[in-house]
């Protein structure tokens, strides 16, 4: 007989005060990326590795990891997030298709533009289908559909990420994705990416221990 796991409970108090450190922390986030943004931070240059992009990058998601490890309420406060708001904010990825537009107009190529786009808006339509899961079955957090859903999500933004990486140095007369490292395309990479890459994890933690309270 399967059983639906409980939401940690938290203190409200403590919960609140997670809540506005989330805030303060991703309005902080946001200024600094486009304030070194807009100072060319992130342009690597010609020939070298995109360091600063990769510093912006996964800088968030050590942070993010890091206080999980460190902050058992913080844990708890993740673990006891809305699922379907967590799977509803995916649905902007559907303005993936954005990309497309800017491989029309040449700014962007299109060996990253079209699987980045199209991977985006897929995840981004299928979101409220998982949401019309999460609201009908109990149990669909741990499902296989619900899973694998998020693995492509992440499969897709990582890809992308790695495309943009390797053709962030394009030859004279090519496009390249350097871009992606000005604003306010820089918004998608250093703060976007990885604010959804947070979100799948979020997910996939309450999936595992909903999957084990089953057992």
């Amino acid at each position: 007989m399967s059983t639906t796991a409980i939401p940690p409970r938290i203190d409200s108090s403590a919960s609140s005060g997670i809540r506005l450190a989330i805030i303060f922390v991703l309005a902080i986030w946001f200024v600094v990326v486009a304030t070194l943004g807009a100072q060319g931070a992130f342009l690597g240059r010609p020939g070298a590795p995109p360091i600063g992009m990769a510093i912006g990058f996964t800088a968030p998601l050590l942070l993010f990891f890091a206080w999980l490890r460190l902050s058992s309420a913080f844990r708890d406060f993740v673990l006891s997030l809305d699922l379907r708001l967590v799977a509803g904010m995916q649905a902007w990825r559907f303005a993936g298709l954005g990309f497309l537009f800017l491989y029309a107009y040449k700014v962007l190529p299109g060996a990253f533009a079209l699987p980045a786009g199209l991977g985006d808006m897929a995840i981004g339509f299928a979101a409220p289908w998982m949401i019309l899961g999460l609201t009908r079955h109990s149990d669909f957090a741990a499902s296989s559909t619900f899973v694998r859903w998020n693995g492509l999500g992440i499969l897709d933004l990582v890809v992308a990420l790695g495309l943009g990486a390797s053709m962030a140095t394009a030859a004279p007369g090519t496009i390249g994705t350097a871009p992606m490292a000005t604003l306010p395309l820089l918004i998608v990479p250093a703060f976007l990416v990885p604010l959804f890459l947070i979100l799948h994890a979020a997910a996939l933690m309450q999936s595992r221990r909903i999957a084990r309270s089953r057992t």
